[in-house]
């Protein structure tokens, strides 16, 4: 049930996050709003900064108050922004809006990293994870889908987002009922903390100060180059997320409308690639590298001939090559702030290790997908932008082959 809730509330979110570039070309070809693509990506870089602002407070505060209220708590709360941006007009409203969606959004992850890091043991843990970051990657394609069927039908951008808002809130309200925080809710056992976290054998009872929650992960090599990795792989992903359906449409030449809908393939390919990269690195027995350097390095092998193709024309064959980026990208990814944040902040701090890894992500996201991507497409056309992604690649293969370095280490050192 905690599973399943989990599952089914994180995916709500994404309803409500990827309602934005859904409508993108409904928004950008309204006359009334007057928005062209440079302001576009202002949008998603403002909402990308209040999120990274969210994942810091929002992953500490949950280490406090529990994970099951933030949960919930951010499912409506980004509920009613949707609402309120699809009732406001002109882009001093809409960053607002955004960014406060964005900010109550961040409450979702850390919320359900707080709560898998008490229910489940660390032989399946991987696994566990892979599968709720399933959640996301599935919840991102089916919004599109689900969304873009409201679009095809003829909809306007306004209503599409009061549809996005309506479905949130039912999520909630079910999930209300079903989410539960701990085992020891239940009157069932707990699990034991995850061996080699920072903070050992504390089992994240009761309240302590911040310097002693934070000071530990901060001394760990390993948490840095996990930041690492993950600000270059979030920027890629972000990219992806929230400029596909511009480059299907632009870049290749799909109709606005179909735009909306193919750009699924990206998330449900990702899908796919979390849940085998959970199920691989717990029968590796945690050693994660092994596993993220060869899929980093045949992303930027991809990437580069993403860069160097022409697909416009061909968007069977381009959708093919995002899907491929997707499936090598996105194990990796999904372990940096789920699996790998809980093993480095066990039950004590592993919402805020969550948190505070995504944070780093996010800024590196926000730039290239925000202010990057916007100035470099609307003065250039994407051709450059899938040049930076293809950089970004190669930076964080460096950084990936670091961490492998280190956990080997660990590895051969504990076994002695």
């Amino acid at each position: 049930m905690t599973v399943a809730t989990l599952f089914t509330g994180y995916a709500g979110y994404y309803i409500c996050r990827s309602v934005l570039p859904v409508v993108s070309n409904q928004l950008i070809g309204d006359p009334t709003l007057g928005l062209d693509d440079r302001d576009y990506g202002r949008l998603g870089a403002i909402g990308i900064y209040l999120y990274v602002v969210g994942k810091v407070l929002n992953g500490i505060l949950t280490e406090y108050i529990g994970g099951r209220v933030m949960f919930l708590l951010g499912m409506l709360l980004s509920a009613a922004c949707v609402v309120l941006f699809g009732l406001a007009g002109g882009f001093a409203a809409f960053a607002l809006i955004w960014a406060s969606n964005r900010f109550v959004q961040s409450m979702g992850w850390g919320g359900l990293v707080h709560i898998s890091g008490r229910w489940f043991q660390h032989q399946t843990l991987a696994t566990v994870m892979g599968v709720l970051a399933v959640s996301y990657l599935f919840g991102d394609a089916l919004a599109r889908l689900y969304l873009g069927l409201f679009v095809e039908a003829g909809l306007g951008w306004r209503e599409v987002f009061f549809v996005a808002a309506g479905t949130l809130t039912a999520i909630a309200l079910v999930a209300a009922f079903t989410l539960k925080g701990r085992p020891r809710d239940l009157g069932l056992p707990e699990p034991a903390p995850l061996p080699g976290n920072v903070h050992g054998d504390d089992h994240g009872e009761g309240r302590i100060p911040l310097w002693a929650l934070l000071g530990p992960l901060f001394a760990s090599r390993l948490f840095w180059l996990v930041c690492g990795m993950n600000m270059g792989l979030t920027a890629i992903r972000e990219t992806f997320n929230f400029w596909t359906p511009r480059y299907l449409k632009e870049g290749v030449g799909v109709s606005a409308e179909g735009a909306a809908m193919l750009s699924f393939v990206f998330p449900l390919c990702g899908a796919v690639a979390s849940l085998a990269a959970g199920y691989g690195a717990d029968r590796l027995k945690g050693r994660f590298g092994r596993l993220i350097v060869p899929l980093v390095a045949l992303t930027a092998v991809a990437l580069g001939l993403f860069a160097a193709t022409d697909w416009r024309g061909r968007p069977e064959a381009a959708l093919a090559m995002i899907g491929g980026i997707a499936l090598l990208v996105m194990g990796p990814y999904s372990y940096c702030s789920g699996v790998l944040a809980l093993n480095l902040g066990g039950k004590r701090a592993g919402a805020a290790s969550a948190g505070i890894i995504d944070a780093f992500g996010y800024v590196c996201g926000a730039v290239i997908s925000g202010e990057v991507a916007g100035y470099l497409v609307k003065k250039y056309g994407f051709a450059p932008l899938l040049d930076v992604l293809f950089g970004l690649a190669v930076g964080t293969l460096v950084v990936a082959v670091g961490y492998w370095f280190q956990e080997e280490r660990r590895s051969r050192g504990s076994q002695k």
